[in-house]
């Protein structure tokens, strides 16, 4: 003799998603949790592959061919890293959600699913300030990010169990999964493809900066301070700099750049004196025996202009790059 079903449901039509089928139902959620966190992944890798080739590639497109290479190594191991990173999304926010979910419907009006879409968002926005804390991430860029990393498997995660209500099946999900995840992907790439060809997402220019929009304090990693005076003077505090001298053949091999203290010039210049770049940039010569003559190429945009330099090998340089004290 079948239950009857009454009060508020997961938008199926009753309150089965909210009582458990038997002992291995929490399991079988958790299985269907992370089929659907992991179908995305793959979309939201190409999307960020995608947006990186857009912006600055701080010279190094001419490595295309390792970058493509590294794709292909991630296609072949996808399979096993996937079902992992979509058990962790689905273990730290996509269940979690779902708790607080199931303990609203019993409260409140509304479907399920629509509960945990809105438990989903609130607890990446809890994640996301957790996030800012420790590692200080800007939290007005994670918040929405994170929020939004909820609504694909949340939504699949609804369909999953829909489904498995139907067809009485509690572990197949990984085939619906893996359907959804091809067709995401060809979506966004298609899309990616359209828009790249009809003009809509332009080709990344770095700006174009005069020296009275140059000069000024340039920061970045370990303490490095770059200051340009207008007069043509310049002011190093732990910049790096090129070496006098680099062998790259050497054993133990030379460090492929000196960090350097003292002052010395600056000058705009339009392109590479060396011929190595097509890139407006800031040649500074610094007084004193530390380091040499180095070309710090412009980039990031106008808003947000950068300073940059590959020190060492081409085919394995080491890139470090001053931002503009704002």
């Amino acid at each position: 003799m079948g239950r009857e079903s009454t009060g508020r449901g997961d938008g199926s039509g009753g309150r089965e998603g909210d009582r458990p089928d038997g002992p291995g139902r929490p399991y079988a959620d958790l299985n269907a949790a992370a089929a659907a966190s992991a179908f995305q992944l793959p979309a939201i890798g190409l999307i960020w592959w995608i947006g990186n080739q857009l912006g600055d590639d701080y010279g190094t497109s001419v490595y295309g061919f390792f970058v493509l290479f590294g794709l292909a190594c991630l296609l072949v191991i996808a399979p096993l890293v996937l079902p992992v990173v979509g058990l962790v999304h689905a273990i730290v926010h996509i269940m979690p959600a779902d708790f607080l979910a199931r303990a609203a419907v019993r409260h409140a009006r509304g479907p399920r699913w629509a509960w945990h879409l809105v438990c989903t968002a609130l607890l990446g926005v809890g994640w996301a300030g957790l996030t800012a804390l420790l590692y200080g991430w800007t939290f007005g860029v994670t918040a929405p990010l994170f929020a939004a990393l909820g609504v694909l498997p949340v939504l699949g995660l609804a369909y999953l169990r829909r489904r498995r209500r139907i067809t009485g099946r509690p572990w197949g999900a990984w085939l619906p999964s893996l359907i959804a995840s091809v067709g995401l992907f060809l979506l966004v790439f298609v899309g990616g493809v359209l828009a790249t060809v009809t003009g809509l997402v332009k080709d990344y220019e770095p700006p174009v900066l005069s020296a009275e929009q140059l000069a000024g304090d340039w920061r970045g990693d370990h303490g490095a301070v770059l200051r340009l005076r207008p007069d043509g003077h310049a002011e190093l505090t732990k910049v790096p700099s090129q070496p006098e001298y680099y062998d790259d053949s050497a054993d133990p091999p030379n460090p492929v750049f000196t960090r350097c203290d003292g002052t010395g010039s600056w000058d705009l210049r339009r392109d590479d004196p060396d011929g190595d770049s097509e890139r407006d940039g800031v040649l500074v010569r610094l007084r004193g025996g530390c380091g040499d003559d180095t070309y710090w190429m412009i980039g990031g945009t106008a808003a947000k202009p950068e300073l940059f330099v590959l020190f060492g090998d081409p085919d394995a340089a080491e890139l470090r790059i001053l931002k503009r004290d704002s």
